[in-house]
């Protein structure tokens, strides 16, 4: 009946395309995996390795971390519910991994922000960088990270679990994406929509213009340098930080064209990206890292002969 309240959501991930499923649960399984081992040796390395207590690492273990949750946050369920139907999520299941995808997505994003600023001092104002840069900066840009994006991202499940839930409790999806979960609801929308709207762009857009300028006058400085090969290896520098940006941004901008042009693309397809996006960054992330980073390298195989 149109007053029962509902207690739980059902999470409806892929149900017509049944045999794909598993082909699809094994190319996840194996995501996950590397993206657990990768991160896990990245910041075991980290850790061990005495050369590596240094700023620009310490970011670096922020952000394996960050990629870490966002990655158990999500895909062990989906899992779950390819491998043996358990599409049930509790309410609060389903909104508490709501705010760990809002928040920590946005706290990704602000790391790589601040990891730009640490890339542009370094190049930019490389004599002042060892005082600008230091460990007491690192700590102040991780609370800084952790708080402005929790404090943001916060209302996002809180809104959403404010509504009355009363018509369907099936969510078109394989996560509890705000959108999704607030449509089942029989209360006005708008303001949770526009406060995830607003709140995503002011976060992810700032910090996005942020990044772009740091490289643009990364880019310029780099230009000047007369030096041989001085331009060569600056870049260099930046080169894999780069590469994290890129990866982050690209499935982002995917996920937004195709809830742009959804009526043209098949329903799967943002589901597909908006799961992929959890677990691809974390997966690649510290590879592009172990493999353009001398010093990581180094340390690896340190770390593993022993």
């Amino acid at each position: 009946s149109s007053s029962t309240t509902i207690s739980d959501f059902l999470l409806n991930c892929f149900v017509e395309s049944g045999s794909d499923h598993l082909g699809l649960s094994m190319v996840l399984a194996l995501l996950f995996i590397v993206a657990l081992a990768a991160n896990a040796v990245l910041l075991l390395t980290i850790w061990l390795e005495q050369s590596l207590h240094q700023p620009v690492y310490y970011l670096l273990s922020l952000l394996s971390l960050l990629d870490l949750v966002l990655c158990l946050a999500v895909i062990p369920k989906v899992l779950v519910i390819f491998w043996w139907d358990w599409r049930s999520i509790s309410f609060a299941g389903c909104f508490l991994q709501m705010f760990v995808m809002n928040s920590f997505l946005a706290m990704e994003s602000c790391t790589l922000m601040v990891m730009a600023y640490d890339r542009y001092v370094a190049i930019c104002h490389p004599l002042r960088y060892p005082s600008i840069v230091t460990d007491r900066f690192v700590a102040k840009a991780a609370f800084f990270v952790v708080a402005r994006n929790t404090l943001i991202s916060f209302p996002i499940p809180v809104f959403s679990a404010w509504l009355h839930y009363c018509r369907t409790n099936v969510i078109e999806h394989c996560i509890c994406a705000n959108l999704h979960v607030s449509r089942l609801s029989c209360s006005d929308i708008t303001l949770s929509r526009l406060y995830q709207f607003v709140a995503g762009w002011t976060l992810l857009g700032s910090d996005l213009v942020l990044i772009s300028l740091s490289y643009t006058f990364i880019l310029r400085a780099v230009l000047r340098l007369k030096a041989e090969g001085a331009a060569t290896k600056a870049l260099s520098t930046c080169g894999s930080h780069f590469i994290l940006i890129l990866f982050f941004s690209t499935i982002l901008l995917v996920l937004i064209l195709t809830n742009v042009v959804k009526k043209r693309v098949h329903g799967n397809i943002p589901v597909l990206l908006n799961v992929l996006h959890n677990v691809i960054p974390a997966a690649l992330n510290p590879i592009v890292y172990g493999v353009w980073t001398k010093e990581i390298k180094e340390g690896i195989l340190r770390v593993l002969r022993k």
